[in-house]
């Protein structure tokens, strides 16, 4: 079994001071995963691996895009198994070293898998990143189409930072005007899983519920009314998505035990 951990860390440094590399090592340990893709890893290759090395996961192997803007995005993958054809940035110049994404390939049992660790912007439906955001999620889209295309074992997991049914956020009538919910963000859900053919494994595994939400705000009472939103996902190609077995949200059980403002996500294969 080969289990993939996604997780926007908020910074590494952070989250290692609030116990998430503990965390993170005690799913290695206990086998339950053996690859964890990082969102804004904030920090860069050498910080990264100074903070793997304080908590006993310096022998991990690291593939890391950081972001030449210091202390913003970075994504990262680590794992217990070797990783070969690392690839950072997704094919356009605007889009290189800012840290949104990196790629990487793991031998299994069924022939190589493909991992991405992908950040999307968050945008703001009313700046000039908005459009940013969509040229990013077309660089995207056309990286789906050619990984279907060719029959690429590939997953794609990370903070998309798109919600993108009524039922991936709590307050979604609140939101129909903001970034994170607009119907031209959604619409490329729409195509990745009914024209191209891509599986949400997150909403694959719940059925048809609200949620399970992945992320929620430090502020006010949004993590205990659990009024979240559900904006990290694993997305799998055909040839991957009937290998999965389960996915999990490992939702903090407590406001206090949180070390992100995401919570992990956890995809099973029989690899």
């Amino acid at each position: 079994m080969l289990g993939v951990i996604s997780v926007n860390a908020n910074g590494v440094r952070a989250t290692a001071k609030r116990g998430g590399f503990a965390w993170l090592k005690s799913q290695l340990d206990s086998d339950v995963a053996q690859v964890i893709c990082l969102q804004e890893v904030r920090a860069t290759t050498e910080q990264l691996h100074e903070v793997l090395g304080e908590h006993g996961l310096g022998d991990l192997h690291v593939a890391h895009d950081s972001s030449a803007r210091l202390g913003h995005a970075g994504v990262a993958i680590l794992s217990s198994l070797p990783l070969a054809n690392v690839k950072t940035g997704i094919g356009a110049k605007e889009f290189a070293e800012t840290g949104r994404w990196v790629q990487a390939t793991i031998d299994t049992s069924a022939g190589p898998l493909t991992v991405a660790s992908i950040y999307v912007h968050s945008g703001d439906a009313e700046k000039p990143v908005q459009q940013e955001k969509y040229r990013f999620l077309d660089k995207m889209t056309k990286r789906l189409k050619s990984a279907q295309k060719s029959g690429e074992l590939f997953l794609a997991c990370g903070d998309l930072n798109v919600a993108h049914r009524e039922a991936d956020l709590k307050n979604w009538k609140g939101n129909l005007k903001k970034a994170g919910f607009l119907p031209e963000e959604r619409a490329y859900f729409d195509d990745w899983f009914t024209k191209h053919g891509i599986t949400d494994l997150g909403r694959k595994a719940a059925g048809d519920v609200e949620g399970p939400y992945t992320w929620w705000s430090w502020r006010g009472q949004a993590f205990d009314n659990d009024a979240g939103w559900r904006i990290d996902y694993h997305l799998a190609t055909e040839k991957l998505a009937p290998y999965c077995t389960d996915v999990v949200v490992n939702r903090a059980d407590t406001y206090a035990e949180r070390w992100s403002d995401h919570a992990p996500v956890t995809a099973t294969f029989n690899l």
